[in-house]
C-alpha cells in the first residue's frame, strides 16, 4: 500500500529512524505539493477563490466581484476564467488539481443545487450550478453550504485548528453555522445542518425570506442592520450610506462594512445597531451551544470579518451568563483569523477529503466520505483491514 502511494507521488521517504535492534524504520511524509484543490465561495456581494495543497495550506487566494444581478451562465463563465488564472498564477500543472469545491448560501443539496435562495440570488433557483461549472472548468465539482465549508476551513487553518469539536457561527449574506464533531462534519440529511439563521427568536418578529417570522437572520443579519441604518438619517450620514450611479445602492455587504467602520471610528448610533444585532445572534448561539453541549465556538464569515470585534464580547457574555451547563464547563467563543476566506478554504478541503479519505467497504456515496477523519484513517485501514483506500485519480 505504501509503495503504491509513493509511486503515485502522494507520499515520500524522508529518512530512517534509529535502529532498536532490527531493521531501522523508514520515515514517510505526505508530499503536500503532489496534489492541489480549488475552493470557490460564491456570494451575491463577492466571489472568493483559494488554492490549497494536499496539506490544506493556502497556496494562492483572490477575491473578485460577486454574482450581483448577472445571469448565472455569465457568472459561471467568469468564474471558470478566474479559476484558470488562479492555477496559472501559481505555475502548477492543471492535472495536479483534484477538483473544485463550490460553496454558496444555503439551502443547497449536492444532488439538486439551489432550490430556495436568498432574495439577492433568487434568479439562481433551479440553475444546475455544479454541472455548469464542471463543464466550464473541466474539473469535478462538489457543492456545499457555505457555513459548513467555513467550519471545515477553520478546522484546517483557523484559530480552532486541531480542535475536534466546535461550531463555526457564520455571518455572510445571511447567518448560519457549521458543526464539527469529533473531527467529523455533521451535515444533516440534506447538508444544511446548523441553520441558526432560521431559528425563530421572536414569534411576532419580522417576516423572513424563508417564509417564517422572527428568524435570527431577519433580526440580526447584515440586511437588517443596513435597513435600520438607512432609516436613521444621522447614522446613514455617519456611515456614508449613499446611492451609487443611476440611483443604485451598493451591496448589503458594502453597506454593512460601512456601518461597522463607523462603529469602529466611534459613532455611537452605528455601534448600538451592531450591538443590537449581536444580542440576537448571541441568543441563537447560546441555543446552539445548549443543544450540542459545545465548549468552543468560532465567529467567522465576511460579516464577522469586519464587525467581529463588536459581536465577540456580546456573544461571550451571553454564554458566560446563561449557557445551561456553565457549572460543568465554560464555552469559549473566538474570532476567526481567516473569517473572510474560511468558506473558500473549506471548499478546497472538501475536495481533498473526497478524493483521498478512505471509503468504507461496500462503497458509501461521495457525500458520506466528506465527513470521515483525515488521512489518519489510511493507517487505520492498514491496521484492521476494515476499510479500503481507493484512488479515483484515473477517473478524473
Amino acid at each position: 500500500m505504501v509503495r503504491r502511494l509513493i509511486d503515485d507521488g502522494l507520499v515520500t521517504e524522508v529518512g530512517r529512524s534509529e535502529s532498536t535492534g532490527g531493521k531501522p524504520r523508514t520515515l514517510l511524509a505526505l508530499n503536500e505539493s503532489s496534489r492541489y484543490a480549488v475552493g470557490v465561495h460564491l456570494d451575491h456581494s463577492g466571489i472568493t477563490y483559494a488554492l490549497t495543497d494536499l496539506g490544506g495550506s493556502v497556496v494562492a487566494r483572490m477575491s473578485r466581484a460577486g454574482a450581483g444581478t448577472d445571469n448565472p451562465p455569465v457568472v459561471v463563465a467568469r468564474m471558470a476564467d478566474e479559476v484558470d488564472k488562479l492555477i496559472q498564477g501559481v505555475g502548477i500543472s492543471r492535472n495536479l488539481v483534484l477538483g473544485l469545491g463550490l460553496v454558496s448560501p444555503g439551502p443547497l443539496t449536492p444532488a439538486s443545487g439551489m432550490r430556495l435562495t436568498p432574495p439577492t440570488m433568487r434568479h439562481w433557483e433551479e440553475f444546475p450550478l455544479d454541472q455548469a461549472l464542471a463543464k466550464a472548468t473541466g474539473l469535478p465539482v462538489i457543492l456545499e453550504n457555505d457555513a459548513t465549508a467555513a467550519a471545515l476551513g477553520e478546522h484546517w487553518s483557523g484559530v480552532v485548528r486541531g480542535t475536534p469539536s466546535f461550531a463555526a457561527v457564520y455571518m455572510g449574506t445571511g447567518i448560519g453555522a457549521g458543526l464539527m464533531i469529533d473531527g467529523v462534519v455533521y451535515r444533516g440529511r440534506s447538508g444544511n445542518a446548523g441553520e441558526i439563521g432560521h431559528m425563530c427568536l421572536d414569534a411576532d418578529g419580522p417576516d423572513c425570506w424563508c417564509g417564517a417570522r422572527g428568524c435570527t437572520e431577519a433580526l440580526a443579519g447584515p440586511a437588517a442592520v443596513v435597513t435600520q441604518a438607512r432609516a436613521d438619517v444621522r447614522i446613514s450620514r455617519a456611515a456614508g450610506l449613499t446611492q451609487g450611479p443611476g440611483g443604485q445602492r451598493p451591496s448589503v455587504a458594502a453597506d454593512f462594512a460601512a456601518v461597522a467602520r463607523a462603529a469602529r471610528l466611534g459613532d455611537r448610533g452605528a455601534r448600538e445597531l451592531l450591538e443590537g444585532s449581536a444580542r440576537w445572534l448571541a441568543l441563537a448561539t447560546r441555543a446552539l451551544a445548549n443543544v450540542m453541549d459545545l465548549e468552543t465556538l468560532v465567529l467567522t464569515g465576511p460579516g464577522l470579518a469586519v464587525a467581529g470585534s463588536v459581536y465577540l464580547p456580546v456573544v461571550q457574555a451571553e454564554l458566560d451568563q446563561a449557557f445551561f451547563a456553565r457549572a460543568a464547563h465554560p464555552v469559549v467563543a473566538r474570532l476567526s483569523d481567516s473569517a473572510a476566506t474560511a468558506p473558500a478554504i473549506g471548499a478546497a478541503t472538501m475536495v481533498l477529503r473526497a478524493e483521498l479519505v478512505p471509503l468504507r467497504q461496500g462503497g458509501l456515496p461521495l457525500s458520506s466520505a466528506l465527513g470521515e477523519p483525515e488521512l489518519k484513517a489510511a493507517a487505520d485501514a492498514a491496521a484492521d483491514g476494515t476499510r479500503s483506500v481507493t484512488s479515483r485519480r484515473d477517473s478524473l
